[in-house]
């Protein structure tokens, strides 16, 4: 088993100072009226139903509020963000595919210096994974020296041969990451995951936020929240700083798969935020190892592709050849330096959930540091020792297939039947290589609206990192809560369910203060 759970207490130490020392003040937080922990640990208030320090105007805004306002409010927000169009794609649901991302009203609050300490933590991963992207498809230091098995990179379908020796501008390989954080029932965070392919769900964060201070204008502003609006500014930023050399205004586009793709409306919506093309596969052509795309007024050249078309569908001369999704030579463009790719190809490898056991290795190995940020316990099937626990108590674990994402090939054991525990027994004996398990966190909660009432549901937390150079490394100050809507339920996934909230992260003195909605 692989885990480090040394710094993951850190945050908790971290909130029961800030209460304790309100405590001692004499202070009395007010208490969130009728609300039930039921033993978790909650966002907003402690084990007593007091608000935590950065949340105590709002759980006196909510205590205000007949139940039936916040229902209204929550209504309200649910109009604005279908008229505004923010849907997602979920093609198994017989229902329709075209749905809004379920909202809840109640914002997740973070405090500064628990920010503070998440904020070191992934920029220390993500240097540690760009090191570890160009070691993998370089020289493979890591592996001769004995920190990750030979066979784990090379029985991983998302390593991907045909990016070896690739040298992407400023050896970055992870322009764009969304990395998944939990809190379990100490108020620790761990990292769940990491996504440095075509990361989601930052659209939401934007337009949660807008909604949210239409509807709670005055609480919002009285709690001192940082702005996450520039964001589109900042991955513009970005993107012109990892064009070709030599080139001083470089063209942009977003490469999407198109308007049936489950993410489109975030494609289009960043496109149009940052001012640049949005872009399929058939609209652009390579002559000459050069990107142009087909306009109007004939081919202009296309320096910087931010693309949200997954690696093997990228080019068919390069990877599969059945793709109608990428762009044919556009591979030997980007090796030429022709052409910048945001995300590099081949960042998958580091998405596979067995090799993310190994990042807190690979922090000790590439920086000589001990992680910050802690993974969740972690069990490789295909190690025997590990395979034996699992199978012996799969009753207890939560069972991930390594290469899947969106809640899919996921065995919850403490809620599974026994037929569906064995039958993930007979998958991890015929592919141990391809799963994992972890211990069945007590995921943090945050109060929910269900109906009129609010109840506790369980939340991760998905924040944006934008990373241009090795040390020009910028994190969303908030990102993507997702909650799990059914009570209950571990599984926060939009297309399990699943929905998001607002996520407030306090600022410190000096720090910049989201702008009232009415300035923007």
């Amino acid at each position: 088993m692989t885990h480090n759970r040394s710094q993951s207490q850190a945050s908790a130490t971290q909130n029961q100072s800030q209460t304790s020392a309100l405590t001692e003040q004499g202070f009395v937080a007010p208490q969130l009226a009728g609300y039930k922990c039921e033993g978790f640990f909650d966002e907003l208030v402690d084990e007593n139903n007091f608000a935590r320090p950065d949340a105590e105007n709002l759980i006196e805004l909510i205590n205000r509020l007949p139940p039936e306002e916040l229902l209204r409010r929550q209504n309200a927000i649910e109009k604005s963000l279908y008229r505004m169009g923010i849907t997602f794609t979920v093609y198994s649901d017989e229902a329709g595919t075209e749905k809004i991302m379920p909202f809840d009203v109640v914002p997740r609050i973070v405090s500064a210096m628990l920010w503070q300490h998440i904020e070191a933590g992934l920029k220390q991963r993500i240097r540690a994974l760009n090191r570890f992207l160009s070691d993998i498809y370089g020289e493979q230091k890591i592996i001769q020296d004995g920190v990750i098995p030979r066979d784990i990179i090379d029985s991983a379908p998302s390593f991907l041969k045909e990016c070896i020796g690739l040298k992407p501008p400023g050896d970055v390989w992870c322009h764009i990451t969304g990395t998944d954080l939990v809190r379990d029932n100490s108020g620790g965070v761990y990292v769940l995951e990491d996504n440095l392919r075509c990361p989601s769900g930052v659209s939401y964060v934007l337009q949660n936020r807008h909604v949210m201070k239409r509807n709670f204008p005055q609480v919002f502003a009285a709690s001192q929240v940082r702005p996450v609006n520039d964001y589109p500014s900042r991955l513009y930023g970005m993107l012109q700083a990892i064009a070709p050399k030599g080139v001083t205004h470089p063209m942009i586009a977003v490469l999407t798969p198109g308007v049936y793709n489950s993410a489109y409306y975030e494609h289009s919506y960043l496109a149009q935020q940052m001012g640049v093309e949005l872009v399929e596969g058939r609209d652009l052509t390579v002559k000459n190892d050069i990107v142009y795309m087909r306009t109007t007024d004939g081919l202009q050249r296309v320096d910087v592709i931010y693309r949200r078309v997954d690696d093997t569908f990228l080019d068919p001369e390069t990877f599969r050849k059945d793709s109608c999704l990428g762009v044919a030579g556009l591979m030997k463009a980007y090796r030429a330096g022709n052409v910048s790719l945001a995300n590099a190809p081949g960042t998958g490898i580091a998405d596979d959930k067995v090799v993310y056991a190994f990042v807190p290795d690979m922090i000790k190995y590439y920086l000589g540091e001990e992680s910050i940020l802690a993974n969740v316990p972690t069990y490789l099937c295909h190690r025997d020792e590990d395979r034996e626990y699992v199978l012996a108590n799969l009753d207890k674990l939560v069972v991930k297939a390594a290469g899947e994402s969106g809640g899919y090939g996921i065995l919850i054991g403490p809620h599974a039947s026994p037929a569906e525990r064995e039958e993930f027994a007979g998958k991890i004996r015929t592919d141990p290589r391809n799963y994992i398990a972890q211990p069945t966190l007590q995921l943090s909660r945050v109060p929910t609206l269900a109906g009129n009432a609010l109840e506790g549901r369980h939340v991760d937390l998905r924040p944006y990192i934008l990373c241009s150079g090795k040390d020009d490394i910028w994190v969303m100050p908030g990102g993507l809560t997702r909650v799990a809507l059914k009570k209950g339920s571990l599984v926060v996934n939009s297309s399990q369910g699943g929905g998001s909230k607002d996520t407030w992260v306090s600022a410190e003195a000096g720090q910049d203060i989201a702008s009232d909605w009415q300035d923007e």
